[in-house]
């Protein structure tokens, strides 16, 4: 019998994933060997005959399942960003197993009688602030998950959890399979009037890939965004954005409604189970936020200051509308469209003024070099490790003292087998042991336009923002420097977690760093002043009605998962209409629902917790006043950010890091007056 390589410590320059050693047919089984060596681990903890310590019991257990936990991040990594039909079906076998070993550890009576008396013994300890935090999470993660219920009420959790896994899963494999399977072609070149070459282009190459004459457009962003900004073909603009609007929410077999509140239910039962009166109410005592009441006090609040700045902004767009082009209403398909023409005149820049100073390969290389600025990091291009599709990139990240940090993988086009959006992931977590210092290796996945024939990948400023962002995120990871792999990187409350990615997106708004990196691709010239200028005035055109959309969102979260009686709700798409009641602006469209593709709260882990966006950038503007004070690459200041914040993970209460950082707790004011909602 051959070994099965993914149950074996890798044999690779520094131990990094041997993707293209890998096959399908492995996971499974690995899987399955995987969970029986981890459960063996768990005995040994269990069966140890000395009185239950911090280190044979709570440190045992948090390095238990390693090889499981690498396997896990390769195989799901896999699933979001190179998966096909056989992942998706393995997916499935998968997920009910790990929810089922998941639920072996909590469950386990003898396991948590152990880490209850140490947890009841703390006080006596002597144990650091990390020690500590970790006990308490260890403790948590077996109260919170079922550890004190009854026999029967426990092998109901099982339940639960076990159709809760399946349920995500395949809310996800709909929401792709639905974003693949439409296409537009375009045939008569006049109804690409008002499109950039660069989409045109793109659009005729993936026509010409799918053996097809004229131009052939997707549900991907790169070909979507660009068609609804741009193409003054209103029926069109309204084809693709009622096909992106309704995405599983046809009745038919990718149909997501019934899924979306199976889930809703099975959350608040489960909530209900251990204790808690909603869903949300579970999730939010792990956070900053800490209540739902919270939360929604939070998001009315930001309501109440954005909605007249929005509804100011939507009468103008409609004005300039009625004005351009006669139009008495403006619908969903219009938004964007309008809202670029009225940016153009009032600014006199659109983004295929800016995409030219904004190549790909130049603005990787000014995160780069803003990361080494700030945070003393060098990035180098390495081919000597595995990668798992040509398009990823592969990079050894060290310091100024020329130690390894990190790997570092970026992945940043669009296929079949891939998610849209963009996000940070990690394949191996830090963490000290036997006093190594095991360092991460973190990825970051992100969908722009391609390279065509003739011209090299050109971002939009919007594109550049979200690399920033990602990278953001991958900094939080790269820079870890904690002893346990569970309280490591970006493994922090939910709503801080997005203070690292937020906070660098300012950085493509200052002059300082824009020159560093934004370079004409043909000429080299570096982008003008007066741009730039242009680009910080235009930061907050319709913030208003940007900031609205994102309470939307956070609200009609809050909506599904903080009811006390989900089991009543029957239609989804009047129970959305009914949470976006205060935050509408345009009239609602019939065959469009958000709910059944909102895959941050159904499939991905922002339920209850999409108000962290806004959250977190109250904490990055007050931050990032604090570096505009003493200057935006002062040293002390990201030094202090580093220590404080990206290097801590989540060893201590964030805010207490925060203030360790900024000597204060956040304003919201801050945020207010960079979004123009208030006057500085």
């Amino acid at each position: 019998m051959t070994k099965n390589l993914l149950n074996h410590s890798f044999n690779t320059n520094f131990n990094t994933a041997p993707f293209s050693k890998i096959k399908n047919a492995d996971f499974l089984p690995a899987f399955k060997k995987a969970i029986k060596d981890a459960k063996a681990e768990i005995d040994v903890i269990i069966n140890n005959t000395e009185f239950p310590n911090f280190k044979n019991t709570i440190e045992a257990l948090d390095f238990s399942g390693e090889q499981l936990d690498r396997i896990s991040s390769i195989f799901f990594n896999l699933n979001s960003a190179e998966t096909n039909d056989t992942i998706q079906k393995i997916a499935q076998k998968i997920s009910p197993l790990l929810s089922e070993f998941s639920n072996d550890i909590t469950l386990n009576e003898d396991l948590f009688k152990r880490v209850k008396v140490v947890y009841e013994s703390k006080n006596e300890l002597n144990l650091t602030t990390e020690q500590l935090t970790l006990l308490d999470k260890k403790y948590k993660s077996f109260s919170r998950n079922g550890a004190n219920l009854s026999a029967d009420k426990k092998e109901k959790l099982r339940e639960i959890d076990k159709k809760l896994s399946k349920l995500k899963l395949k809310f996800g494999e709909n929401v792709l399979a639905e974003t693949n399977k439409f296409e537009m072609l375009i045939t008569d070149e006049v109804d690409l009037s008002g499109l950039p070459d660069g989409a045109k282009e793109a659009a005729k190459q993936l026509a010409e890939s799918k053996e097809q004459e004229g131009w052939l457009f997707t549900l991907d962003y790169p070909s979507y965004i660009p068609f609804v900004t741009y193409a003054n073909n209103r029926e069109l603009r309204k084809k693709i954005t009622l096909a992106a609007g309704s995405k599983s929410f046809k009745g038919d077999k990718l149909d997501n409604q019934n899924i979306v509140l199976e889930i809703v239910k099975l959350r608040h039962k489960r909530a209900n189970l251990l204790g808690y009166k909603t869903h949300a109410h579970f999730v939010l005592e792990e956070r900053m936020a800490q209540t739902p009441e919270k939360v929604l006090f939070f998001l009315n609040e930001l309501l109440e200051k954005a909605k007249p700045a929005a509804e100011r902004e939507f009468i103008n767009l409609t004005n300039f509308a009625k004005k351009l082009d006669n139009i008495n209403r403006l619908e969903k398909w219009d938004g964007a469209y309008y809202s670029e023409k009225l940016k153009q005149e009032l600014f006199s820049l659109d983004d295929e003024l800016l995409k030219p100073y904004f190549k790909l390969e130049n603005v990787i290389n000014g995160a780069f070099t803003v990361a080494n600025k700030l945070f003393d990091l060098n990035f180098e291009e390495i081919y000597t490790i595995d990668k798992y599709h040509d398009d990823v990139l592969t990079y050894k990240v060290t310091n100024s003292k020329g130690n390894f940090v990190s790997i570092f993988y970026a992945d940043f086009f669009p296929r079949p087998g891939k998610r849209n959006g963009a996000w940070m992931t990690s394949y191996k977590p830090q963490y000290i042991k036997d006093g190594e210092n095991s360092r991460p290796h973190i990825s970051i996945v992100c969908n722009f336009t391609k390279p065509t024939k003739t011209k090299p990948s050109l971002l939009t400023f919007n594109e550049v923002t979200t690399l920033f962002h990602e990278f953001g995120h991958a900094l939080h990871g790269m820079l870890a420097n904690t002893t346990y792999p569970s309280l490591s990187g970006t493994s922090v409350y939910w709503d801080f977690v997005e203070l690292p990615s937020q906070i660098l997106e300012n950085w493509c708004y200052e002059k300082d760093a824009l020159e560093l990196f934004a370079k004409h691709y043909e000429t080299g010239e570096v982008i003008p002043m007066e741009l730039v200028k242009k680009i910080k005035e235009s930061a907050t055109f319709n913030e208003g009605i940007q900031t609205l959309r994102q309470i939307s969102f956070g609200l009609l979260d809050m909506s599904w998962h903080a009811s006390s009686s989900p089991e009543v709700i029957k239609s989804v798409k009047a129970h959305e209409l009914k949470a976006f009641k205060n935050t509408q602006l345009y009239p609602d469209v019939t065959e469009n629902c958000m709910s059944t593709s909102f895959s941050h709260i159904f499939q991905g882990g922002y339920s209850s917790g999409y108000y962290s966006y806004k959250w977190a950038e109250v904490l990055d503007a007050d931050a990032f006043e604090y570096f505009k004070e003493k200057g935006v690459f002062n040293k002390q200041v990201a030094t202090k950010f580093k220590e404080h914040v990206l290097s801590k993970g989540g060893t201590e209460n964030p805010m207490t890091l925060y203030k360790r950082f900024r000597g204060q707790e956040p304003k919201p004011e801050a945020l207010l007056k960079r979004a123009g909602l208030i006057d500085n």
